[in-house]
């Protein structure tokens, strides 16, 4: 799902509270389904992808891309100074969730991880983000999630605790 919309001024709505503050703020999420659980399959995924978008504009953010695989979703967002990665992730995971147990009744048990990953992209960088989340099936035929995650976390100096990344 491709939803590059860049008519919001955020600029301008933030301008009343905070005079002179430009912000460009692209956030690369991943997280995945608890206990990394094959719930988003082939059948759904579009639709699951297109309402989490929906999610994103309705919390004031500005969707770029959404993907991934069954266990697991990339989100691509611009957000405004105001809104916090973690309250990000809580916006999708939460409203997500509702909306899944709701539409598909058989996913009553369907659940995300507690916890998230969230980078910082620079617009130069976009384009490689867009087309990294939508290749995600190609991606995942030389190397498994875990080993992305991992990758990830690495590549971006986070140390982590293996007894913990996968809640």
């Amino acid at each position: 799902m491709t939803c590059l919309r860049s008519t919001v001024d955020y600029a301008t709505t933030t301008a009343k509270s905070m005079a002179n503050t430009y912000t460009s703020l692209y956030y690369h999420v991943i997280f995945s389904t608890k206990n990394r659980v094959t719930w988003v399959n082939a059948e759904i995924e579009e639709r699951v992808w297109a309402y989490i978008g929906g999610i994103a504009g309705k919390h004031r953010m500005t969707a770029l891309q959404f993907g991934g695989m069954e266990d697991h979703i990339h989100a691509l967002v611009m957000a405004p100074p105001t809104l916090a990665p973690s309250q990000i992730a809580q916006y999708i995971k939460g409203d997500s969730s509702k909306w899944m147990h709701e539409e598909f009744p058989d996913a009553r048990g369907f659940a995300w991880q507690e916890g998230y990953g969230a980078f910082t992209v620079s617009k130069s960088n976009l384009p490689e983000v867009i087309a990294y989340i939508q290749n995600q099936r190609k991606h995942y035929e030389k190397k498994s999630f875990q080993d992305e995650y991992h990758d990830f976390l690495r590549k971006h100096g986070i140390e982590y605790d293996e007894r913990y990344v996968w809640g």
